[in-house]
């Protein structure tokens, strides 16, 4: 086992211990995603904190939206890549009540990555995130980035765990799946919801989510991958 795996399966059995140990007022850190409740035990000012300042890794900067100006760049840490944008809301994947051809115009039913049944994802009950198509703007997979890598997204004092599950456009950035924006109190709504800026993206390099599916195994993984982060930057 590489050294560096090693180093993860330690901190994420260190993190569930933690949990387990807290008294009853700290039970919230694994309660599930609900507006105002933390999702494990970092706090978004300590992983804010970190990312005041961007080395760029892309070669250029991305849009928001189609049309917008190219603004944002691509960062790198240790351990993590980052970017700050707005979140549009990707309801691709299995046809659910809120996510279907009648409820979003641009619908897809297909994600990039799949569960481990072979099914797309479930935007409406999976919290992931979309990061653009490689292009010679930034390849997301020269960075150890990969299907069900670990990320965690920061919104208006919120921490929510996810995974990477889809890929966009090429030279747009800032897309989550609807249950990511419904977790941080963000209108899921694909026609409608979103919001225009004020959103922390943090992908941790060569770590994996398995099954991509499983939520709680982003959390348990993203908190532990989270302190390690803190503790490498």
């Amino acid at each position: 086992m590489h050294p560096r795996t090693l180093a993860l399966a330690a901190a994420s059995g260190a993190a569930v211990l933690a949990a387990a140990a807290l008294p009853a007022s700290g039970a919230r850190a694994m309660a599930p995603q609900v507006p105002g409740v933390l999702e494990g035990t970092v706090g978004a000012a300590e992983l804010l904190a970190k990312v005041t300042q961007c080395d760029r890794i892309s070669n250029g900067l991305y849009r928001k939206d189609a049309g917008a100006s190219p603004t944002v760049p691509v960062c790198g840490l240790n351990g993590a890549v980052f970017w700050k944008a707005d979140m549009d809301i990707d309801c691709d994947g299995q046809i659910t009540t809120e996510c279907n051809s009648s409820t979003d115009k641009s619908f897809l039913p297909d994600t990039s990555f799949h569960q481990s049944d072979g099914k797309p994802l479930n935007s409406e009950k999976l919290p992931y995130v979309v990061v653009p198509s490689p292009s010679s703007l930034w390849r997301y997979t020269a960075d150890g980035i990969k299907g069900g890598g670990v990320v965690a997204v920061i919104y208006d004092g919120e921490v929510r765990y996810g995974v990477v599950g889809d890929t966009g456009p090429a030279q747009i950035i800032g897309e989550a799946s609807y249950a990511m924006a419904q977790s941080l109190g963000i209108d899921p709504d694909p026609a409608t919801g979103g919001v225009a800026s004020g959103v922390t993206y943090i992908l941790f390099t060569d770590a994996q989510v398995s099954p991509i599916e499983s939520h709680s195994a982003a959390v348990t993984l993203g908190d532990a991958l989270a302190h390690e982060f803190l503790l490498a930057n």
